[in-house]
């Protein structure tokens, strides 16, 4: 879990990145979890927008993608999701707090 002024850094970082993937009406898909997963070993915070016609609400695919790829969630603001997870990659600039 975050410290409030660990998540409030987290949540200016996200606000100037483009989401990298939509959720729509067939929800998550294995290859969405896959390439989520790789984006976040690459760059450690990610924005994924969950569309209108999707049937679930943003904050329970939130959690479900968390879950699912060992990430924290940063916050869920209307539309979007924002997910943490630090890398353990080489070479990869990590997020300092």
């Amino acid at each position: 879990m975050f410290t409030s002024k660990q998540r409030s850094k987290l949540r200016s970082l996200a606000q100037s990145i483009e989401p990298i993937g939509q959720i729509g009406k067939g929800g998550v898909s294995q290859n969405m979890i896959e390439s989520f997963s790789q984006a976040l070993e690459n760059r450690e915070l990610i924005k994924i927008s969950v569309l209108n016609n999707s049937e679930e609400e943003a904050k329970w695919v939130a959690v479900d993608l968390a879950e699912a790829l060992n990430a924290e969630v940063v916050c869920t603001i209307g539309h979007k999701v924002v997910l943490y997870r630090k890398s353990n990659k080489k070479g990869v600039e990590h997020i300092e707090f």
